[in-house]
């Protein structure tokens, strides 16, 4: 057979399915899932398995399914269902007819658990988790067998039938696999495979009392779906036996199961527990808040799906764990957004500017480029008046040897203006900091440029006074102080947490061109970063989030390493 024509990078998992494809394995099909738990929303972490599984699906002309493991409704939710099919299709991916849920193949997976207790690969346990644990032994000592081992077929099939008909209470019994309690690996000492769970489910409602574990439902739901390449995270390695047993066992179709390194983030937590508890405390806003790494929360502070894609191919797929800098996400998002992200000027810290010889009621209507990347992308008209606001932090009085931008004295050029110079400071009567600065222009220099040739050293951003929008803008940062706060020993990770990981600017002004921007529209504030329109504002103000700054951090990474 013809192999499609493959273009991404190699990879360890599409080596092993060009082999497959090779000896025409699996009649030629290339089959995948990706089988999020709906009990919480999709982190980063997650975003890696999604374009692993659906990106290699379409790769070689295969298909993916979304399946939903279903089978903890104490946890799971329809809030989170819905987010996670959200999340994918933002991702750029779909399942198109194929979504699925553990929950379709209830009564196909007790009828398997039936077949193993009639083959003797099952029994009734009466054990509590408490000895069950205590019976299972350790990595250095093999276990124990349950005294409820050598319960007879007929036993356990007439128990295991009133467990379903919920005769007995949470905790009193399970259904476990016969396997062997002096395995070296510890999932293969007779694993749970049902449970009691007493709660209704979000799509059978209260049909079933007994619900399946993951390692028993995964592998076989794989199998009902006729999945090829069953595309796991590393932890669950030592399941894979387990995996592998329970459909031999039971004679179905066998899907290879392939683990690979996870995610793992700097200045980041990816466990939902973790990440359910910060919202659950009040230590961030919700799921969606910009300083999570849910794609929720990346959506929010103005990521794109495409920067993230490429930040997933990038880092590859490898067998080992190993922590990815959180600036390479960056860079990649800063690379997309320099395409694709229009140029706006902003003051987020103002200070007011009165040019002294400009004329009270002239306006005029400067041309400004919307991005120097993209030439379609056009030109707009800036108003320009006799009172700007400048940045706060681009004014010094006293200013040291290396400090170019302005001070008493000096010219600087305003972008796409003129040529400014300071010659008066009003200065608040209680603290001493400047208000209000004085200065003249010269209406020869207009669109930046002198034409006596006289040169300046520094080019500010600026808005129009009386044409600027208000705006309120959040700084983000990282959530955590330590590089990786999940490895830090004898310390609650919350401890970690980053004091002035946000900080909100209520005074801020923007240029008018964006008054009608989108919630999600991102733009480059000139000199600042780039930033993005939050759900939050209003007809009022606008409100944005700093999605990422300019400085690119990655890349001194990269040029230090070659020195």
């Amino acid at each position: 057979m013809s192999l499609p024509n493959v273009s991404s990078p190699p990879n360890f998992i599409r080596n092993m399915i060009l082999e497959d494809l090779k000896k025409n394995k699996n009649d030629g099909r290339v089959h995948t899932r990706f089988p999020p738990e709906p009990n919480g929303y999709l982190h980063i972490g997650h975003a890696k398995s999604i374009c692993i599984n659906f990106g290699l699906a379409r790769e070689f002309d295969g298909l993916c399914n979304l399946r939903f493991d279903d089978t903890n409704p104490s946890k799971e939710d329809v809030e989170y269902v819905e987010s996670i099919k959200d999340s994918v299709r933002w991702l750029g991916f779909d399942w198109d007819d194929r979504l699925y849920y553990a929950s379709d193949y209830f009564d196909q997976l007790y009828d398997y658990a039936i077949q193993l207790i009639k083959k003797g690969k099952a029994f009734v346990c009466d054990l509590s988790p408490e000895e069950i644990r205590e019976f299972r032994g350790t990595l250095t000592e093999p276990g124990r067998n349950s005294p409820y081992r050598d319960r007879s077929v007929e036993e356990n099939l007439d128990l295991f039938q009133r467990m379903r008909a919920g005769e007995f209470k949470e905790g009193s019994r399970v259904l476990r696999a016969k396997i062997d309690m002096g395995s070296g690996n510890l999932n293969m000492r007779d694993p749970v495979i049902y449970r009691i769970l007493k709660v209704s489910h979000h799509r059978t409602g209260d049909k079933w009392c007994i619900y399946p574990m993951y390692d028993f439902a995964h592998g076989l739901s794989d199998s009902l779906e006729g999945i090829t390449h069953s595309i796991c995270t590393l932890e669950f390695e030592d399941h894979r036996p387990l995996y592998d047993w329970f459909l031999d066992q039971l004679g179905v179709f066998h899907p290879q199961q392939i683990e690979f390194a996870r995610l793992n983030l700097t200045y980041t937590v990816m466990s939902k527990r973790k990440l359910l508890k910060l919202v659950q405390e009040g230590h961030v806003h919700g799921w969606d808040d910009p300083r999570m790494p849910t794609l929720v929360g990346l959506r929010r502070r103005g990521y794109t799906p495409e920067a993230i894609r490429v930040f997933c191919e990038r880092i590859g797929v490898a067998k080992r764990d190993s922590v990815v800098d959180l600036a390479l996400l960056e860079h990649c998002l800063r690379e997309d957004l320099n395409l694709r992200a229009p140029r706006v000027m902003a003051v987020l810290r103002p200070l007011k500017v009165v040019i002294e010889n400009y004329a009270e009621d002239l306006v005029e209507e400067l041309e400004a480029v919307n991005n120097p990347e993209d030439a379609a992308m056009g030109t707009r008209k800036v108003p320009f008046s006799r009172v700007l606001y400048i940045e706060r932090d681009d004014f010094m009085e006293n200013p040291p040897k290396k400090f170019f931008r302005l001070a008493p004295g000096r010219e600087v050029r305003l972008r796409y203006g003129y040529y400014i110079k300071c010659v008066d400071l009003i200065k608040d009567e209680t603290s001493g900091e400047p208000v209000e600065l004085r200065c003249t222009y010269d209406p020869a220099t207009r669109g930046g440029w002198s034409p006596d040739g006289r040169k300046v050293k520094a080019t500010l951003h600026w808005v129009s006074a009386a044409h600027a929008l208000n705006a309120e803008v959040r700084l983000y940062d990282r959530l955590f102080t330590k590089p990786d706060p999940s490895e830090e020993k004898d310390v609650d990770f919350q401890s970690l947490l980053n004091p002035n990981s946000v900080e909100v600017l209520k005074r801020c002004k923007i240029e008018p061109s964006v008054a009608a921007a989108a919630p999600g529209s991102r733009f480059q504030f000139e000199r600042q970063g780039y930033f993005c329109v939050d759900p939050d504002s209003s007809n009022d103000i606008l409100v944005f989030n700093r999605t990422v700054q300019l400085r690119d951090t990655w890349a001194k990474i990269m040029q230090a390493e070659k020195k």
